[in-house]
């Protein structure tokens, strides 16, 4: 494969460098506790799947991000029959998210190593309070120059205007020097064609592309992005 040479890197933050999975689960697991709900495999399944498509429909500009916020508990809890306030419940899930910051397997090893050869930068449509102490406390944030949070520019991944800021932040780059590395086809890579940015699908999970969404690349664990990059790896 012969590589092309970019001049930053664009990664996305949860599913991609942090191990978003991870802090779900353990967020799930104690705010339910903390309430005195059990979480039963029903209202894990019910929630992941209903909160993947609340967030899709954010992604397409059809609700706004405080949508998703605060109706997912209340949808599950009324799905389900269960007495709770869906909005109290949404601050105290936010409390223990924060707490996750769990790295994706060479994650640390990867950023390490690319940060002296490119400009990092964070590309996320996550929560800005959440996404800032998250990535601190990952020790991530030390190794990247800037951090776009679609809650701060007012405009998400897979929007242009999102990646027209990035690119107002930093006039120095243009499309064709970045390479955006992400899990999500509907914003990170759609996102990258929107843009005219080069793609790599990060496909931990081995998932089918069924969408209009066209990867430049493809990986499915962080290690491979150092052939693709030309890079020996350590």
């Amino acid at each position: 494969m012969s590589q092309k040479t970019y001049k930053a890197l664009f990664f996305d933050a949860d599913k991609t460098l942090l191990d978003f999975v991870a802090a779900e689960k353990k967020g799930l697991e104690r705010v339910f506790e903390k309430n005195g709900i059990a979480l039963t495999d029903e209202i894990r399944s019910y929630y992941l799947e209903m909160n993947g498509q609340l967030w899709e429909s954010y992604e397409r500009g059809e609700i706004s991000r405080d949508t998703v916020l605060y109706t997912r508990f209340g949808r599950v809890f009324e799905h389900l029959g269960i007495d709770a306030d869906g909005i109290a419940f949404e601050h105290d899930y936010r409390k223990e998210l924060d707490e996750g910051h769990d790295l994706m397997e060479g994650a640390m090893e990867l950023v390490q190593t690319l940060a002296p050869l490119y400009e990092l930068y964070i590309v996320t449509n996550g929560t800005t309070e959440t996404q800032y102490k998250r990535l601190g406390d990952s020790g991530l944030s030390p190794y990247f120059k800037d951090i776009f949070i679609s809650g701060e520019i007012g405009s998400r991944k897979p929007m242009k205007a999102f990646f027209d800021h990035c690119f107002e932040k930093a006039p120095h780059l243009s499309p064709e020097d970045v390479l955006i590395i992400g899990d999500s086809l509907s914003s990170d890579i759609l996102g990258g064609n929107n843009a005219g940015i080069d793609a790599c699908w990060m496909n931990a999970e081995n998932k089918i592309n069924d969408t209009a969404a066209v990867p430049t690349y493809e990986i499915h664990k962080l290690a491979e992005l150092y052939d693709i990059l030309g890079i020996p790896k350590k």
